[in-house]
């Protein structure tokens, strides 16, 4: 494993010990509102300053964008981006499917990844060029060829709801096509499924960044496809994706496509 991604795996086991004490308690949370159906806790803050403090110590020259602090550190050609908690609300509610996401960029290309699932203890890893891997074994997207035969992730709409209506005319078609459509609700795990083989395809309106980093590089090292709604590199700035096997990708995205409201960034 490389020495860096080592660190970024340290930080994100850190992050989950203090994760994992805080289950046990989850009456005693507080939880608070950042925005309509968007929450945070105190457990998240705790996480990533956990992560943030072991990827100073160990990187104090390298920028830092996380989801609750925003960015932080020198401007420099190295920059994390970390959702110390994807899939918080799960995690209020005791609903076991949340996981810490860690990624490293040199010069805007995302080069190391983790996703950390402390309920699993199952660690997905991947370096630019050196493949993907879940706890050690080396991990593939699915080989499926057929839409009809695939089952698909998704998340639905929770903070911004102009384009719901076109989200639910994709999700009808989707349905009707697939195999089946799932919805866990932590975008990070979902695309590690992509990347293990355990979904064939995933798309999403509206995510974050930190939402994306780790999971994008986790597909395309296992053999995968990222884009945005034009098939192009622009999901990170859009917060709009189509991920899959490069087959059901192919097919994914022009359904996808066909649905999109002109008034909604590709």
């Amino acid at each position: 494993m490389h020495p860096t991604l080592n660190i970024a795996v340290k930080a994100a086991r850190r992050a989950a010990s203090i994760i994992t004490r805080a289950s046990t308690q989850l009456d005693l949370l507080t939880v608070n509102t950042k925005s309509p159906n968007d929450f945070v806790t105190e457990v998240d803050r705790l996480a990533e300053k956990a992560i943030i403090e072991v990827l100073s110590d160990a990187f104090p020259g390298h920028g830092i964008l996380a989801e609750e602090s925003g960015e932080s550190g020198p401007e420099s050609e190295f920059n994390w981006i970390i959702d110390p908690l994807d899939g918080t609300t799960n995690f209020i509610h005791g609903f076991p499917q949340y996981a810490v996401s860690i990624a490293q960029t040199k010069n805007g290309v995302l080069e190391h990844a983790v996703v950390y699932d402390p309920n699993t203890n199952e660690l997905f890893t991947a370096s630019r060029g050196s493949g993907a891997f879940l706890n050690d074994r080396r991990m593939r997207v699915s080989r499926r060829t057929r839409l009809g035969d695939s089952l698909i992730g998704t998340g639905f709409p929770y903070r911004q709801f102009e384009h719901v209506d076109a989200y639910l005319a994709m999700l009808k078609e989707l349905a009707q096509k697939t195999a089946g459509i799932r919805r866990p609700g932590a975008a990070a795990l979902d695309l590690a499924y992509v990347a293990c083989g355990r979904l064939d395809g995933f798309w999403e309106i509206g995510l974050a960044p930190w939402d994306m980093a780790a999971g994008t590089l986790l597909i395309q090292e296992a053999g995968g496809l990222v884009s945005d709604l034009s098939g192009e590199n622009g999901y990170m700035s859009s917060g709009n994706m189509v991920a899959g096997t490069p087959k059901i990708f192919a097919q994914l995205l022009p359904i996808i496509q066909s649905y999109r409201p002109s008034t909604l960034q590709t």
